[in-house]
């Protein structure tokens, strides 16, 4: 059994002020997902509804 996100196991989340979870990236390691994320979070659009939190989580394996 294979799952498509093997060799990429860290996310990058974007979370809304609605708490709306949006995913943004796959990386294959927690500093190039961190290092996304940072990059993301720093970036600022014009307009909005509500603050954005990009957040980093590894992929659960399911057992």
């Amino acid at each position: 059994m294979s799952d498509s996100g093997a060799g990429l196991p860290w996310l990058v989340i974007r979370e809304d002020g609605n708490g709306n979870r949006y995913r943004v990236g796959s990386y294959g390691t927690r500093a190039e997902a961190e290092k996304a994320a940072a990059r993301l979070g720093g970036e600022r659009h014009g307009g909005g509804a509500g603050e954005q939190l990009y957040v980093v989580e590894r992929v659960g394996r399911r057992g």
